[in-house]
């Protein structure tokens, strides 16, 4: 049994929600080191801040796409989830803008992100539900045209407020401009609306729809032997083991050198994970397979394409990560060679990177609709190739402009690479997940946007204060240099729709 072909309009209409969430992703990345440093943030302190966001995503995205799995509602699988982080999250995208200390904007970051990823990890399985495998790329690229609308209108809003509606885009110093603040709350409004549509003008299968279709059953064994499950309770302590060693011993070293604190989030990071996973295996060996175990032991048996994009993911988002952190120090002191945040040319300065960012987000949504043709034409994975090599292309070119104009260049080839990385990757891994763990995979794929972006958190501020000389344009060549590797990594990946888990649920 296949599933139907949806029209137009309704993917059209299940993707909708897509515009108000990145409408509102945009603002936090266009504006969030902004208030940082209106706030009083050092430039070097700044990817510390900016921790809130990965960390917030590592724990909440599984969570959410394990348990979307298991909901069936009045308001169907994924919708719930859609429509309760709408409402929080345009609640502290009021409340962003208007924080009077560092800490509570660093704070309102982590709610707001927290409930940014409720709202979105659902969206992407909810392709993966809904559409055949021949309409996924398009189900996904539809996704891509609304993240790049959303954010081309969201990162624009400043710069529209300044220079079309009067309102100033400077203040006294530690108080967020006005332009910024309206920006913000418009941003909530569109994300509340937006999510409310895609959940009253669409429809979901039910569980026991989803498993009567063939593209939910092919190569999917729901059980394991007791000799294989012997065999994963040792595997859980092995790993767990490592880490946990790797972890303690980072940390010890850490301590010694006196190195940096920000470099602790990943030595605890793993020290933390490792630990879970000795957890989950004693756990497993008393009491069975419960849902945290599912969801521990899930974490190594990911199908092959998954293991192989998770590489692809690390390095592209790794790049956006550094982009998204040190656009606007680096174009401000690059290419404007302003550092008082207080002036006039600073904040035109920072208007023109919300310029830059909305340009890369249309060219993403105009590219959107390509990408399937492409695809079809030379395969998925060198599209994503020349996409991302394009992309990383472009933000190596930033460190040789000197005209703020050539910049609009830069981001031409940033807005390819965004536009497929939204896209082509989600697409090639649906077709290797059954439909009962599509959410917690889509949750788990997340991880591989996560901890790049820890990554870039904690060694960034480090490399740029120790090694760049406090100059944060070259984290950005680096970044550019990372999606080029991204792209050759892509053409190692299995573009299969074969599902290949084989782990029982609970």
């Amino acid at each position: 049994m296949q599933k139907a072909k949806l029209s137009f309009w309704q993917i059209w209409n299940m993707s909708f929600g897509f515009l108000g969430i990145q409408f509102g992703f945009a603002l936090q990345n266009a504006n969030t080191s902004r208030i940082f440093e209106t706030l009083g943030a050092e430039i070097d302190e700044i990817p510390i801040l900016w921790i809130a966001a990965p960390v917030t995503g590592l724990v909440v995205q599984p969570i959410i796409g394990y348990f979307s799995d298991r909901t069936w509602t009045r308001l169907g699988r994924r919708r719930p989830y859609f429509l309760i982080g709408a409402i929080f999250s345009s609640i502290a995208l009021c409340v962003m803008p208007n924080s009077p200390y560092l800490w509570v904007a660093a704070g309102t970051l982590w709610i707001m992100d927290a409930s940014i990823n409720i709202s979105m990890e659902p969206f992407r399985a909810f392709v993966g539900d809904n559409l055949p495998e021949s309409q996924r790329t398009k189900g996904f690229a539809m996704q891509s045209f609304f993240i790049g609308t959303g954010a081309v209108v969201g990162s624009m809003m400043p710069y529209l407020f300044t220079n079309y509606f009067g309102i100033s885009n400077v203040a006294p110093e530690g108080v967020v401009p006005d332009s910024v603040k309206w920006s913000f709350y418009v941003g909530a409004v569109v994300f509340f609306l937006s999510v409310l549509w895609t959940v009253i003008s669409t429809k979901e299968y039910s569980p026991e729809e989803l498993e009567k279709f063939d593209d939910n059953k092919t190569n999917f064994h729901p059980t394991i032997t007791p000799k294989e499950n012997s065999n994963r309770i040792k595997k859980l302590l092995n790993v767990g083991a490592v880490l946990t060693s790797i972890g303690l011993l980072t940390s010890i070293l850490l301590y010694f050198l006196n190195l940096d604190k920000e470099l602790y989030v990943l030595s605890v990071g793993l020290l933390v994970t490792g630990v879970l996973f000795v957890l989950a295996s004693f756990v497993r060996k008393a009491k069975g397979r419960t849902g945290f175990v599912i969801m521990m032991t899930d974490l190594l048996y990911m199908p092959k394409t998954m293991k192989q994009l998770a590489w692809v993911q690390f390095f592209s988002w790794f790049a956006l990560f550094s982009m998204w952190i040190y656009s606007t120090q680096a174009v401000t002191s690059h290419v404007y060679g302003v550092s008082d945040t207080s002036s006039k040319l600073y904040n035109d300065a920072a208007d023109w990177v919300t310029v830059l960012f909305a340009t890369y987000n249309g060219i993403a949504a105009l590219v959107a609709f390509l990408i399937p043709i492409v695809a079809k034409k030379i395969t998925r994975k060198f599209t994503h190739f020349l996409s991302l090599s394009l992309g990383g292309l472009g933000l190596i070119s930033m460190f040789f402009v000197k005209d703020p104009n050539f910049l609009l260049i830069s981001m031409f080839g940033v807005g390819i690479a965004w536009s497929s990385i939204l896209s082509v990757p989600y697409a090639m891994l649906a077709g290797a997940l059954p439909s009962n763990k599509m959410g917690y995979y889509m949750g788990v794929f997340n991880f591989f946007i996560v901890i790049p972006q820890m990554v870039a958190a904690t060694i960034l501020g480090f490399l740029v204060s120790k090694i760049f000389n406090g100059q944060p344009i070259y984290a950005i060549v680096v970044g550019g240099v990372a999606m080029i590797i991204a792209g050759v990594l892509t053409l190692r990946v299995s573009d299969t729709a074969t599902i290949e888990i084989k782990e029982e649920t609970v």
